[in-house]
């Protein structure tokens, strides 16, 4: 599933190409995304909201889009070949000189308003205050569950959890009443930090422990532990050396 640093780079790509220009051309293989007054109207922004796209067109209308594991929205100069089949296209957007095409996106729809998530950790506006205070009211829960919940903080998938919890010293399972609110507080602004970082293209050629289970620590030379827990089998890393443990894991 992208991460919201990867959904924030499609969104200012989109942006750069359709923002401010006129629908030409409207295609949709999709009952629920059927309108017959889209040509003609002006694309006002295209933005993320942690892991949601949302073009935002006059009229108060938002195409609200979440990628999910499959879906991805590509942007052509018209006239250009795709690079996926035609089977594949769920939406079409065309200006005079782009197109937008939405393949296998499994969540699309016409929203009045915005989805309702937890603070975008890439958002301007963004207080990590503010973030010691939602991670602290899931006290029970193991840190590492707790920010892959977008309802408290949006933006953070597999790859950042354990990056960002390498970083932090902090063992993925520790439960968050452990935790300090300095440590808390020091979680959010490294994930932050590594998503911005990641916009910006200056994303590590070199993990120090995702999709590394099984290999040596960079840092310590210990193992790097991977394991797969909860409903959806999300995996989570981490060193056992240089992430601190705790008896109630």
């Amino acid at each position: 599933m992208p991460e919201g640093d990867t959904i924030h780079r499609s969104a200012q790509t989109l942006h750069r190409a359709l923002a401010g220009k006129k629908v030409v051309r409207y295609e949709t293989a999709l009952a629920q995304l059927s309108r017959e007054d889209m040509v003609g109207r002006t694309i006002e922004k295209v933005h993320a909201i942690g892991k949601h796209l949302v073009i935002d067109f006059d009229g108060d209308l938002h195409l609200h889009t979440h990628m999910r594991m499959n879906g991805s929205w590509h942007i052509y100069r018209a006239g250009d070949r795709w690079q996926r089949p035609h089977r594949d296209m769920r939406v079409v957007i065309a200006t005079d000189d782009y197109e937008a095409v939405g393949f296998n996106i499994p969540v699309a729809e016409f929203v009045s308003e915005l989805p309702q998530v937890g603070p975008d950790l890439l958002a301007e506006s963004f207080d990590a205050g503010d973030a010691v205070r939602r991670l602290r009211a899931r006290n029970d829960e193991p840190i590492a569950e707790v920010l892959l919940d977008q309802r408290v903080l949006a933006g953070v998938g597999n790859i950042w959890k354990s990056e960002t919890l390498f970083r932090a010293k902090v063992h993925p399972f520790t439960r968050v009443r452990e935790l300090s609110d300095e440590q808390l507080a020091n979680i959010a602004t490294l994930a932050r930090k590594l998503l911005q970082m990641s916009v910006k293209s200056e994303r590590p050629n070199d993990y120090f422990v995702y999709m590394r289970g099984g290999r040596r620590c960079r840092n310590c030379g210990a193992t790097i532990v991977r394991e797969v827990r909860g409903d959806d089998a999300r995996s989570t890393y981490w060193c056992p050396q240089c992430q601190t443990s705790s008896s109630s894991h």
